[in-house]
């Protein structure tokens, strides 16, 4: 199709806004699906999606739609996810794009990802047309999302359309919209083919299928195109689009997106962001993206350690559908063989575990999550952290920096008291806050991303009834005073269990760990130590009470020293015994204590 006639455009909104639902109303209204066919939530296609409510990948999908004028248009559309944790794959999708729906709840307004997603796209100089979605609720205040439209994103009010994705009222509207205000694709005006990787995964039977968006010439089976970060070429096999099933096409053209596969048997030869061009005229280079960091990291190892190779390959497979899990090898005293694993935030981490056990039928076990710390040493060396074990001697160490992030909580009027003694549990400070409308105010607040990492997000939840959303920027490295909490059983330091954390709450989460070790560990025939130290200090201690053999059992009446003499020579028997005696955790019992 000529590319005057193209639209690319992608939906942005805060988690549970109806993005997923919206989509599912443009592909039935375009006749993409048949009224048969149609299902809740069509494109999230994993289990994991349609069971928690969220979008995890981002779901291409071209539509035709014959608008009032009597012309035939091709829409693609890009489904993205709402959670922060996801923003790269929101960040990668809007690239491919022109344009983009930002829809917003009429009954909960402007929330912390909707800002951060409009500015991702405004950032890409997308054309933003604002949707108010689930207009038909009984507590919709449609003024008020308009107020805060203008307000909050200096959007004008009067573009916003009014919709309920549910009922089918304003799809019309929007198709129409999309069609006048998207600008259409423009070529780049290069010699050859230019195209973007945006995204892509792995089939059993085709090997690596990447999603592209063409942005000059076309790509069609039989060519020889070049990956230009990689370096290598490869013979295309097969083109396509997705409705939302992949189908075949002869070709795709300047403006259009799909999915092209080609030999490529290794899933690190694509680089998500990669530009492919002609090999035989090879054209420039198309600005990719920003490479991510992991923010936090944990190690993961295989429960059934014959599994390793097959953990390795699953992952390799996996990192190619989420360019922003990083992986590399790492061993472990107590667990074996495993890995070290990045990730953007602790849902992403969540996700990619299940991911594992499900679709690949991984028994796995994960570490307790650590943040990558700056390390600088007495002499002036630097270096970063992101494993308790590799933190260097405390007498080598002139300071520690830890990532911090700006978290932007918006919430309730009523609860600010609440958000604030949070800010201050978690080591945060209040930076500033804003008056979003008569109910709710959004705090600025200024974070270790250490704190924030387990259950902070639930705290917020919970402290606003549901009503609280945040979302969160990092912001730089500040210095702190951090140490290293050992485990150690019976004198025994277990790596496994050490992390690096403030000095103020080593000794709370020292005394936490003991406890649930003295719940897992076996007793033996001696008894066992417990202790957290830092360095040579111990802050907490626990105990498990040794088996006793009732050695004075055979001894009834005669005089009272016959007994002690047996109890002594036990005692004796004891002692010798814990100075050679080896205490073997169970592998249950590390899973049992990192599950908790």
């Amino acid at each position: 199709m000529d590319a005057a006639h193209i639209r690319n455009f992608s939906i942005i909104a805060h988690i549970d806004h109806g993005k997923t639902t919206l989509s599912d109303r443009l592909l039935h209204r375009t006749g993409t699906i048949a009224t048969r066919d149609m299902s809740a939530q069509l494109l999230d296609a994993m289990d994991l999606e349609k069971e928690r409510g969220i979008t995890i990948k981002a779901h291409p999908v071209t539509m035709l739609y014959k608008a009032k004028n009597g012309e035939t248009y091709e829409l693609n559309l890009i489904d993205t996810p709402g959670h922060v944790d996801f923003a790269y794959e929101v960040s990668r999708s809007l690239s491919a794009c022109e344009g983009a729906l930002l829809v917003i709840d009429a009954a909960q307004g402007v929330e912390a990802q909707t800002v951060a997603n409009y500015h991702l796209a405004a950032k890409q100089n997308l054309f933003i047309i604002p949707v108010i979605n689930k207009i038909d609720l009984p507590h919709a205040d449609v003024a008020q999302a308009k107020r805060q439209l203008e307000d909050v994103l200096a959007v004008p009010s009067e573009d916003a359309i009014p919709c309920s994705a549910k009922e089918g009222i304003g799809i019309e509207d929007i198709l129409e919209a999309i069609v006048e205000r998207i600008p259409p694709p423009k070529p780049t005006g290069e010699r050859s083919l230019q195209a973007l990787a945006f995204d892509s995964y792995y089939d059993t039977y085709k090997g690596v299928v990447t999603h592209v968006r063409v942005f000059n010439g076309e790509i069609k089976p039989g060519m020889m195109v070049k990956l230009v970060h990689s370096g290598q070429n490869f013979e295309v096999k097969e083109v396509g689009s997705f409705n939302p099933k992949p189908y075949t096409r002869d070709k795709l053209e300047t403006g259009e997106t799909g999915y092209m596969t080609a030999n490529i048997k290794s899933a690190s030869d694509v680089k998500m962001g990669d530009t492919i061009t002609d090999a035989r005229n090879p054209s420039g280079i198309l600005p990719g993206f920003k490479e991510i960091h992991p923010m936090v990291f944990s190690g993961i190892y295989p429960i059934n350690t014959a599994d390793y190779e097959q953990l390795k390959s699953a992952m390799g497979k996996l990192q190619l559908n989420d360019s922003a899990f990083a992986y590399s090898t790492e061993t472990s005293v107590a667990l074996g063989f495993g890995f070290r694993c990045g990730f953007l935030g602790l849902l992403h981490m969540e996700i990619v575990q299940e991911r594992l056990r499900r679709e690949y039928n991984m028994d796995i076990i994960a570490t307790y999550p650590s943040v990558v710390y700056k390390v600088t040493m007495s002499d002036k060396t630097e270096k970063e952290v992101d494993n308790p074990a590799f933190l260097p001697d405390v007498t080598y160490i002139a300071k520690i920096e830890e990532p911090m992030v700006k978290a932007f909580v918006i919430c309730p009027n009523e609860n600010i008291g609440d958000m604030m003694s949070l800010f201050s549990e978690k080591r945060g400070a209040l930076d500033h806050t804003e008056t979003l409308d008569s109910k709710r105010v959004m705090l600025t607040a200024l974070l270790p991303l250490n704190e924030i990492l387990i259950d902070f997000h639930d705290r917020i939840k919970s402290m606003t009834r549901g009503y609280g959303s945040m979302d969160y920027e990092h912001e730089g490295y500040l210095e702190s005073d951090m140490v290293k909490l050992d485990m150690l059983v019976n004198d025994e330091p277990m790596d496994a269990f050490s992390s690096i954390v403030h000095r103020t709450k080593a000794e709370g989460r020292g005394r936490s760990l003991a406890e649930k070790l003295k719940e897992v560990i076996p007793r033996q025939q001696f008894q066992i130590k417990i202790q957290a130290a830092i360095g040579g200090k111990i802050v907490a201690s626990e105990s498990v009470s040794a088996f006793r053999k009732d050695v004075t059992a055979k001894c009834y009446g005669g005089d009272v020293s016959r007994k002690r003499k047996l109890l002594e020579k036990q005692k004796e028997g004891k002692k010798r015994m814990k100075s050679i005696g080896n205490v073997n955790i169970p592998q249950e019992a590390f899973i049992e204590v990192l599950k908790s």
